[in-house]
């Protein structure tokens, strides 16, 4: 069966996990994704190692599906190579910092003189202007895109998300602009820069906000918390940020993640106070409205947890989903990568490794009815030169002559 992004070739500049996360999911779709590294390898070999002398985690869950190879830019040889490689591919992607690519001498004006075709794919920090130059990190991202300032509880100070939404949640926007321009390839012939700054992919993410600061213009946010509002969107702790209130409850025993975060729409009201056996409420004109209880959220919800603290949060689960109510257990991350569901799904998948034995991973989060993937380990340091380098005419005696030159 054929692949969604089969004969298309990649040369993946990338280092680290914005880069990384955007051609692995080109891998997964079929493209073949050739990733060029230094001679010493992408940093995350070995950074956050569990094993001596083994490919890091940070790496492995990173590269998956990929080949390797190895080139020195900053030789003559080295440059020479890696014009053969622009001719030969479709889309080249970098996550550099901004300028880098220029100062090897590969312009997108001389890109496009090399391969009139290429579409040529870069995550930056941001945009033009004032912040261009700056470094950007993954909660770097987080502050500057919004999501800090309305994450975390009012009390408290601006607090990053454990999901890594400035540093893959970029790589994902800048897949979808790589397809796009593919897809505007079949009708132009031409290829075109595609660029996405993290800050503003974050700030993407966090659009719900960006309504709640012109909301707050005309008063109070009567759905959060809070009680006071200032100039900006308040951090609104487990507040769900949609037009219907939800809360993390906690569950028994009583652990750090036995909580689980209902939510209590108009129709779910009556069911849920049966369930926690306060019939009385559901008639209750002080309670049967969404308008009645919304000045009282604080106090519905600790009702309701009185009767969840009583149960573990899959019992819970079971029982509020059974009355239809929208609710889920906080999953710690022993308990999803243990989840016989998410096995099943291939959302969760072991790999085969040859010097850690196996690991554990995510799978593609993207299903295409006639395009499954296979996640395969990811590649040795250089362990394709000799396939990829053949390809484009350098015989085995050269090799071993650019190997020992330090070019590759």
């Amino acid at each position: 069966m054929t692949k969604a992004l089969e004969g298309v070739r990649v040369l993946d500049m990338t280092h680290v996990q914005s880069g990384p996360s955007c051609t692995q999911l080109l891998a997964w779709l079929g493209a073949d994704v050739i990733k060029l590294e230094a001679p010493t390898g992408d940093i995350t070999r070995q950074q956050l190692r569990d094993l001596p002398d083994v490919d890091s985690l940070y790496f492995t869950m990173l590269n998956c599906n990929k080949r390797s190879i190895t080139l020195n830019m900053k030789s003559d040889r080295g440059k020479e190579i890696f014009t053969d490689l622009v001719k030969s591919v479709d889309i080249l992607v970098e996550n550099f910092a901004p300028g880098a690519i220029d100062r090897m001498g590969f312009t997108w004006e001389r890109l496009q003189e090399l391969n009139p075709g290429l579409v040529f794919a870069s995550i930056k920090g941001f945009g033009p202007g004032r912040y261009e130059n700056f470094k950007a990190y993954e909660v770097v991202a987080q502050a500057m895109g919004g999501a800090m300032s309305t994450t975390g509880f009012e009390d408290g100070p601006p607090t990053a998300t454990g999901a890594q939404i400035g540093d893959s949640g970029t790589g994902i926007h800048l897949v979808a602009g790589i397809l796009a321009a593919l897809y505007q390839r079949t009708n132009t012939g031409k290829g075109q820069r595609v660029t996405v700054a993290m800050q503003e992919a974050v700030l993407n993410l966090t659009r719900v906000k960006l309504r709640d600061q012109q909301r707050l213009e005309h008063g109070p946010l009567r759905e959060y918390p809070n009680d006071n509002f200032g100039e900006a969107v308040p951090r609104s702790g487990n507040a769900s940020g949609g037009g219907q209130p939800g809360w993390a409850l906690k569950c028994a025993p009583g652990g750090p993640n036995d909580y689980i975060y209902v939510i209590v729409q108009p129709p779910g009201w009556a069911p849920i106070a049966n369930l926690i056996g306060k019939p009385e409420l559901a008639d209750d004109p002080d309670w049967a409205t969404p308008a009645a209880r919304l000045d009282k959220l604080d106090k519905m919800f600790a009702l309701i947890e009185q009767w969840t603290e009583q149960h573990t949060k899959f019992e819970v689960m079971d029982k509020l989903n059974a009355l239809n109510v929208p609710c889920g257990p906080i999953m710690s991350t022993r308990e999803l990568i243990e989840d016989e569901t998410l096995a099943d799904l291939g959302a969760v998948v072991e790999v085969k490794h040859p010097q850690r034995g196996s690991f554990k991973t995510v799978g593609c989060p993207i299903k295409l009815s006639d395009s499954p993937v296979e996640v395969q380990t990811s590649p040795g340091l250089g362990e394709h030169n000799s396939v990829i380098y053949g390809s484009l005419g350098i015989d085995t005696s050269e090799l071993e002559e650019l190997k020992a030159a330090g070019v590759i």
